[in-house]
């Protein structure tokens, strides 16, 4: 059990075990912020940002906007050419962020296609430089986050690269680039670069709860735990996990989730202004799944365009729930 207990210490900053990964469209500042009101100590990721986005977007833009209560938090990007990394960097350490990670897994279309995200893991040389580009140019410490491989699998030899380019750790997605999310991870190959390489090895993929958690431990002694799917409509799943993991309960009400939709639609609307209402209807399809009448109230919730009748629909809704 003392390993559940333990932290990862990446660079010079420690965590716990379990991270909140990135997922694009999910995982901005209000999530954060909601996340924060059940980990407080977790390590959370932004969304991810190309490199030439960053450097060309305003100092004010959502892309920098965050609470000083989300940190600890590791700033994803991606990249295709070594140009404007050393002002990108600039401007990202200048927003006050704990960690920088650079995605070479995403397996999108659209990013694949630009020669980022995991067409990197095809390209060695142009990884290299990249690489070499931001350690020289980041003060902070330096993640990886990677797949299996591009069209074949040569994770191993990528975690050896990244180790050798100074990176701090890395987190692993067991799967190629072809398979997205679908089909059996690869544990073993987890395993294999856990045994190859001496910074830490955060998994991600399929932690979904303490029984796969510990499972995945079990076959591949990694460092950390990254979860992201998981995380929709349960913002509390990292403390869920971290509790189940050392033979405590978490219970999860109707009550608190009925608040938690609530608090999430306020700090959205703080965020974005009237707009945050339509962004918060996939949050909210989320907490009210598996509920009955689930699909009748999402129905419903497509004709409203008041902030309070949206409310009226949550209350009612969460009142015919029962523990």
């Amino acid at each position: 059990m003392s390993f559940w207990k333990e932290k990862i210490k990446i660079g010079t900053v420690e965590v716990p075990r379990f991270i909140a990964g990135p997922m694009d469209g999910f995982t901005d500042s209000p999530f954060r912020k909601i996340m924060r009101k059940f980990s407080p100590h977790e390590l959370l990721y932004t969304e991810i940002a190309h490199v030439s986005t960053i450097v060309h977007a305003p100092e004010n833009t959502n892309i920098f906007r965050f609470e000083q209560s989300e940190r600890p938090l590791n700033f994803q990007i991606t990249a295709n050419k070594f140009e404007l990394i050393d002002v990108a960097c600039q401007k990202i350490l200048a927003s006050g962020v704990d960690m920088v990670d650079l995605n070479i897994g995403c397996p999108a279309r659209n990013v694949v296609g630009s020669g980022s995200g995991s067409a990197l893991m095809g390209d060695i040389p142009r990884l290299i430089g990249i690489l070499r580009q931001l350690r020289k140019h980041l003060s902070v410490p330096f993640t990886v986050k990677m797949r299996a491989g591009f069209k074949e699998h040569n994770a191993l030899d990528i975690a050896r690269l990244t180790q050798d380019e100074g990176v701090d750790a890395i987190v692993v997605h067991p799967r190629l680039q072809k398979h997205k999310f679908s089909g059996k991870p690869d544990y073993s190959l987890v395993a294999e670069i856990k045994k190859n390489i001496s910074i830490p090895v955060i998994i991600s993929g399929d932690i979904v709860d303490v029984e796969s958690a510990k499972n995945v431990y079990e076959q591949t002694g990694v460092d950390g735990f990254m979860v992201s799917r998981a995380l929709r409509g349960a913002p509390w799943k990292l403390k869920e996990l971290s509790m189940g993991c050392l033979d405590k309960e978490y219970r999860v009400t109707s009550e608190s989730v009925h608040r938690t939709a609530l608090d999430h639609l306020d700090a959205i609307l703080d965020y974005y202004g009237t707009s945050g209402l339509y962004m918060f209807r996939k949050h909210l399809s989320c907490y009210i799944k598996g509920g009955p009448d689930a699909c009748e109230f999402r129905s419903r919730l497509m004709i409203h365009d008041s902030v309070d009748a949206v409310k009226d629909e949550i209350n009612s809704f969460f009142r015919t729930q029962s523990d």
